[in-house]
């Protein structure tokens, strides 16, 4: 069929999104229409003809015209919405929404006639940065806390502890506690997905599974059962739970507690490569110096990236937070699979339903952070040459080279690019903006160093609390 005669007309919609009228004369209808026939009378095989030789009529009796109707006209929603967007030069961002239905579409198909539908897609959104320069943002002023050193210590004695059994007392803060436990619904009695475990270690502290839960196994004995009257957060990620009340029945079969080592130059020698605890001390020290100074210009960056996304002018397509989304949850489950947990097993309908909507203001503003910096490339005309990915991609030689498995240069050169230029609009915004740098109370100031200090230990805390989390929903 010649362009012409295909009609298209577009119209623009809310958040970056088209309408896509086409008409499809009948004579392309028709065609497609025998083609369909000829193809189903192939593959079809009928008592007493033989294949490809069963005769239209009788195929339309066997099938049914309304389903081969509904073949025809798929291949005709296909055929022509890729000819109109090379018509129109139109890049979806996404799969095409047939206006009223498919349904609705098939009872008016007739391939005699013309066939009119409209398609609604999205596409990229157009870009305006109101302002790029000069603009002024305020930030705490954080100290560095040298208190966090003694944490991190702390931090590095439990996890060199050694467990030793508890005998001759209750549980308390502290312990470790092996605890078989079972949960349902007070009201419904239903058992509560996830709500069980035959055997689990749990540490006893505050803010470990839900409020109660902790508190009632302290003062428990060894082999001793318990019935807990407990309420979920209204606010749990498992949406069946929120704010439900549930009984627990709880045994604890096994009880622990930790042996902290000795602050001493033997500890040191343990913990790392480090000969005495002044060692140890300075090399925490420098660490978590590097951390907070680190912490402290990704609070400037965030503020002035802030600033920026507000000088943007957008219509966001929803299609690009629901990718945002889909590539948060696919990211969490290859992390949980890493880590050797079933993830078909842990990943249910209602868990993945959780995650995209506790996910999706971060989705939300990723996408808003990626589109702004965007504009700022196309309207400051920053950009990234080769030869400076070229000279990124000689520090990767060495390991190009010793991997196992072969690594997609083009993929690695694409990463490094988009690091570039991150490093480059991130640089270009701090030199042609304003920072002012306001000084905190003592109070904030504890706040912010404990975060930075957290900051260090923050993948092998995320790991556990992967694991706490696949043990068992109750938490």
């Amino acid at each position: 069929m010649k362009e012409q005669s295909l009609k298209v007309k577009t119209n623009s919609l809310p958040q970056s999104r088209i309408s896509i009228e086409l008409e499809i004369p009948s004579s392309s209808c028709k065609s497609i229409f025998e083609d369909t026939i000829k193809s189903i009378s192939k593959s079809v095989k009928l008592p007493g003809f033989r294949s490809g030789k069963v005769p239209k009529q009788v195929l339309i009796q066997r099938i049914g015209l309304t389903q081969l109707y509904a073949s025809a006209l798929e291949k005709i929603i296909d055929k022509y919405w890729k000819e109109a967007l090379q018509v129109k030069s139109i890049a979806p961002l996404c799969e095409p929404e047939l206006e009223d239905g498919f349904e609705s579409l098939l009872a008016r198909f007739n391939p005699e006639e013309n066939l009119k539908l409209i398609l609604k897609t999205d596409i990229e959104p157009k870009l305006k940065l109101k302002k790029t320069k000069g603009l002024k943002v305020e930030i705490q002023k954080n100290k560095f806390d040298p208190k966090s050193i003694d944490e991190e210590l702390e931090k590095s004695r439990n996890q060199l502890a050694n467990i030793i059994p508890v005998v001759d007392r209750p549980a308390k803060i502290g312990d470790i506690a092996v605890i078989s436990f079972n949960g349902i619904y007070k009201n419904s009695k239903k058992s509560i997905e996830g709500g069980s475990s035959e055997s689990m270690d749990l540490e006893l502290e505050k803010n470990k599974m839900i409020p109660g839960f902790v508190e009632g196994i302290i003062g428990m004995n060894i082999n001793e059962k318990k019935k807990l009257n407990l309420t979920f957060p209204k606010d749990y990620a498992h949406e069946e739970s929120k704010g439900k009340e549930a009984v627990f029945e709880i045994h604890l079969k096994d009880l622990k507690t930790k042996e902290l080592p000795e602050l001493n130059d033997e500890f040191a020698k343990r913990s790392g490569n480090n000969k005495t605890l002044k060692d140890l001390k300075k090399d925490i020290e420098l660490q978590l110096k590097d951390n907070f100074e680190r912490a402290q210009r990704n609070l400037k960056i965030e503020a002035l990236i802030d600033a920026l996304s507000k000088e943007l002018e957008v219509e966001i397509p929803k299609s690009m937070i629901d990718l945002e989304v889909q590539n948060n949850i696919e990211q969490t489950a290859q992390r949980f699979a890493q880590q050797g947990m079933d993830v078909k097993s842990t990943f249910t309908p209602d868990l993945i339903k959780s995650l995209a909507e506790s996910t999706r203001p971060q989705a939300e503003k990723n996408v808003l952070t990626a589109l702004t910096f965007k504009a700022l490339a196309e309207q400051e005309n920053i950009d990234v040459e080769e030869t400076e990915i070229d000279k990124k991609l000689k520090e990767f030689e060495q390991e190009i080279e010793k991997s196992p498995n072969k690594i997609d240069i083009g993929k690695l050169r694409e990463a490094i690019r988009n690091d570039l230029m991150k490093d480059k609009l991130t640089e270009w915004l701090e030199n042609n903006s304003e920072i002012i740098e306001k000084k905190v109370t003592k109070t904030n100031s504890k706040k912010v160093n404990k975060t930075n200090s957290k900051k260090a230990t923050k993948e092998t805390k995320d790991k556990s609390i992967d694991k706490k989390n696949t043990k068992s929903k109750g938490n």
